[in-house]
């Protein structure tokens, strides 16, 4: 049975990284380990690491993105919960099965980790990230 492993990340949406590096960096006192663009989910990603987890603090850049819209009907914010998981292709079909609404039904693979998100309808409000590392 697949099973989540660990709190991967908390994303927070932000309109510009090195306005919100002011408070996650400067005043809270989080390192920053790296910014990266993602081109396949159109952002620019700030890297703060927090024990075995992470901040991640995305902006978006490009119109019309998932993030883009949020940042435009909520403001700057939590956006989703990552949660790692050992086997992403046994939990989306034990997603299925149960009837939760899956955004991405297979998962999307990217450098190092496959991801899909989880509708926030099927889960109290809230945007789930699922991410099984690959390396």
């Amino acid at each position: 049975m697949p099973k989540i492993t660990k709190m991967n990340h908390v994303a927070i949406a932000v309109d510009n990284i090195e306005s919100a590096l002011a408070f996650w960096r400067d005043a809270l006192g989080l390192t920053l380990d790296h910014v990266e663009d993602v081109p396949s989910q159109k952002a620019k990603v700030a890297f703060l690491p927090v024990g075995e987890s992470e901040v991640e603090l995305v902006q978006p850049t490009a119109e019309g993105t998932g993030t883009a819209k949020f940042l435009a009907k909520h403001g700057p914010g939590m956006h989703h919960l990552c949660f790692q998981v050992d086997d992403i292709d046994g939990m989306l079909a034990r997603l299925k099965e149960r009837g939760v609404r899956l955004i991405n039904a297979e998962p999307i693979a990217l450098e190092g980790r496959r991801m899909a998100f989880i509708h926030p309808k099927s889960a109290s409000g809230v945007l789930v990230e699922l991410y099984e590392l690959t390396d």
